[in-house]
């Protein structure tokens, strides 16, 4: 009768407690998902998406951040959340991130299919619906830019 007592005492505070998007609870535990494996999996999904060259944080700090790894050749080897930003809720998120593309590129077109493969991948793998993906196209990327800074080293 007492563990009867106490299972539904568990079942109401589950069912009462609010819980986090990304805790997905089952008979037989618990998985909880940070919010910043949903950020990188934004982040990866944008970048294998053509035309886009690499994704930048906000400000100076960002810019030189990206500078200094182009330089150093490390490119877009990064698979951090540099320039990606979520907010999670309990079953949905939204996506705010900043992205250099390569010139020539139709923008509209790369920033439809970044938001569908980010859309997709985040679904996937979370069970979150994103809500919004919003892109900021910060710089293009020209080729020869790749070229000169190789000279330069």
């Amino acid at each position: 009768m007492a563990e009867s007592r106490q299972n539904l005492a568990e079942t109401r505070a589950q069912e009462t407690a609010p819980a986090r998007a990304t805790d997905l609870v089952t008979e037989h535990g618990r998985t909880t998902i940070a919010d910043d494996v949903v950020a990188k999996i934004a982040a990866i999904a944008a970048r294998e998406v053509p035309g886009v060259h690499d994704l930048v944080s906000q400000g100076v700090g960002g810019t030189l951040s990206g500078l200094t790894q182009r330089v150093a050749g490390g490119g877009g080897d990064n698979i951090g959340t540099q320039g990606v930003s979520v907010e999670v809720g309990q079953r949905e998120a939204a996506v705010d991130l900043r992205m250099i593309v390569d010139y020539g590129v139709s923008i509209p077109q790369v920033a439809d299919a970044v938001r569908r493969n980010i859309r997709n991948r985040v679904n996937s793998m979370t069970g979150l619906a994103v809500r919004e993906v919003n892109i900021d196209v910060a710089d293009l990327y020209f080729p020869q830019q790749q070229q000169t800074e190789t000279r330069v080293q």
